[in-house]
């Protein structure tokens, strides 16, 4: 494997638009999670989420097209363009050896279902020709191409709750295999909308705790489920010697990365782990890490009965007969909701500032231990530690896994 290093990173999320926003409010314990404002529905039963407050497209892109993008998009545009300033790359030097890898795991489900309700309830036959580019998932990272000259490869990744996650395997493996010396790795998700809602709690995964501040309680012995969220994520990946030439300042290292399914369930994971397990190992693979290297882990945890503690019995697999060194483990999710496609982006995100300051990020309503939950999951607040290496679990429907390694550039 290369050397590859992040020499950018943007975001935008429920608790701060803006890398140094969104970790403030990981830092001050802040939850993003309200009741939701895009639609008014009574019969959907669901009615919290995790929304971005106080986004205005125009901060980021032109009115004309804040018009021909929908909100996932432009969740990622925003990103993608504070990532690329960050990171002082001068794309127009080099458009063929740049690529991008967009992640998305519903892209305009939300505009979709709107569009259809116009069209077949309100009897609006004129659909606009805007519709399609609006919902295409691909259309992120056309978008983003098309304004800022990328001729590189492009690829976007599909793989639900995993996409974000395993769209810094593809940038890593385009990065190894030479197709490209930096890759734009950008997720976007917005679709909140009573179709989703409705659909996801019939199938038991959504919380039905009606306080939005306490619905997401990762590894808690009283969580019932995840609770949506959107926002965008977006990491400037480039091959060391690349970034040393360009005289980038390095963030830090993604030294190792794993994908892998676990042809298993439509939904749930393995039993046993096993898939995430194998997974984990991978990435420690690439690394060329033990898993007693690892100082933190930002777990998947998105506070559903099942996930919760097969992901714990596959953490306490990989430490099998040195669980003495089973790291602090923390989910971000009771901060932000579910972020879907741009869960995993943002996630590793919180991993590089956990080793930029030297601060773990808590589990928010981590109250009642249970049983089958049995790490350190930091329920008590942000914790300062030397945290010179972290691991990012992104762990989706299908049986869809990704492990992502940062290490401190020394």
């Amino acid at each position: 494997m290369k050397n590859l290093v992040i020499t950018g990173f943007g975001a935008v999320t429920p608790v701060g638009i803006g890398v140094d926003n969104y970790w403030d409010g990981l830092m001050n314990m802040k939850c993003g999670i309200d009741k939701i404002s895009r639609f008014s529905d009574e019969d959907v039963p669901v009615t919290i989420a995790g929304e971005v407050k106080d986004f205005d497209p125009g901060d980021f892109m032109s009115p004309k097209l804040a018009k021909e993008t929908g909100i996932f998009i432009q969740f990622a545009y925003a990103a993608a363009r504070e990532a690329i300033e960050q990171s002082g790359l001068d794309i127009e030097k080099e458009p063929d050896r740049t690529g991008i890898v967009m992640a998305t795991a519903l892209s305009g489900t939300s505009i979709t279902a709107e569009t259809e309700y116009e069209y077949s309830v309100e009897g609006r036959k004129k659909v606009s020709p805007r519709f399609l580019p609006k919902i295409l998932g691909n259309l992120g990272a056309a978008q983003i191409a098309i304004s800022y000259g990328i001729h590189g490869p492009s690829f976007t990744v599909s793989t639900a709750c995993s996409s974000g996650g395993d769209a810094i395997c593809v940038a890593a493996m385009l990065l190894n295999s030479e197709e490209a010396d930096v890759i734009l790795a950008v997720g976007g998700e917005s679709s909140h909308c009573p179709i989703i809602m409705s659909t996801l709690s019939q199938a038991k995964a959504l919380s039905k705790n009606p306080d939005p501040k306490g619905a997401c309680r990762p590894f808690d012995a009283a969580r019932d489920g995840f609770v949506m969220g959107e926002g965008g994520g977006a990491l400037i990946i480039e091959t060391e010697e690349h970034a040393r030439a360009r005289g980038a300042r390095i963030i830090c290292r993604l030294a190792g990365y794993g994908n892998n399914t676990d042809g298993y369930h439509v939904t749930a994971p393995r039993p046993d782990g096993s898939g995430a397990v194998s997974c984990m190992k991978s990435a420690l693979k690439r690394a060329g890490m033990k898993p007693e290297d690892i100082d933190y882990i930002n777990a998947h945890g998105t506070s559903t009965p099942l996930g919760d503690p097969i992901e714990v019995k596959a953490i306490k697999t990989l430490y099998e007969g040195k669980e003495e060194f089973i790291p602090p483990v923390s989910s971000t999710k009771a901060n932000t909701g579910h972020l879907m496609g741009a869960g995993g982006i943002t996630e590793v995100i919180a991993c590089i500032k956990a080793i930029e300051t030297g601060t773990i990020p808590p589990t928010l309503n981590y109250k009642t231990p249970d049983p089958q939950c049995d790490l350190d999951f930091v329920p008590e607040g942000p914790r300062k530690a030397s945290v010179k290496t972290a691991m990012s679990n992104a762990l989706g429907f299908g049986g869809q896994n990704s492990s992502i390694i940062v290490t401190k550039y020394e």
